[in-house]
């Protein structure tokens, strides 16, 4: 038992240095390198337009706006925060100009902070669980309503 923690430990050590390291290239502004996933990720997203909205949801009995993200992410072997608050927080920055398929879109409801995320899908298109009595579904980036609190984008893959 004893031998079985000796190699277990190096590995967990090895582990929490990688984890750290790429929390600091994050702060520094290094974008991730896209992969296959973001595709992945969309085709996810898409395939949850009509699940129920529900408040701390993340299942397809339904999901709000967090949970779809972490559902989706998680289905591609992403391992991404729970809360929009987290998501931003861990998220790669990106610029609008760089804004990728399967990228994530942040939105200011009300107030200074940031209380909603969607999942951009390409061609100004993002799917999202809007509210209570709503579904999951997709909307234009163009629309007013959310062109105006749209407060930024980010990346995790």
């Amino acid at each position: 038992m004893k031998s079985r923690h000796v190699r277990v430990f190096p590995l967990m050590v090895a582990m929490a240095l990688l984890a750290a390291c790429s929390s600091v290239s994050q702060r520094a502004g290094a974008l991730p390198p896209v992969s296959g996933s973001h595709s992945a990720v969309v085709d996810i997203a898409r395939s949850l337009i009509g699940v129920p909205y529900r408040f701390g949801g993340a299942s397809l009995r339904g999901m709000d706006c967090s949970g779809l993200v972490h559902y989706a992410y998680r289905k591609v072997g992403v391992n991404v925060p729970r809360t929009v608050a987290t998501q931003r927080q861990n998220a790669f920055s990106v610029s609008l100009a760089e804004l990728q398929a399967g990228d994530l879109l942040f939105f200011r409801l009300g107030g200074r902070r940031v209380s909603h995320v969607g999942i951009y899908i390409g061609e100004q298109q993002f799917v999202h669980a809007p509210r209570t009595g709503k579904r999951v579904s997709i909307t234009r980036l163009s629309n007013k309503y959310w062109e105006k609190r749209l407060a930024g984008a980010g990346r995790f893959y």
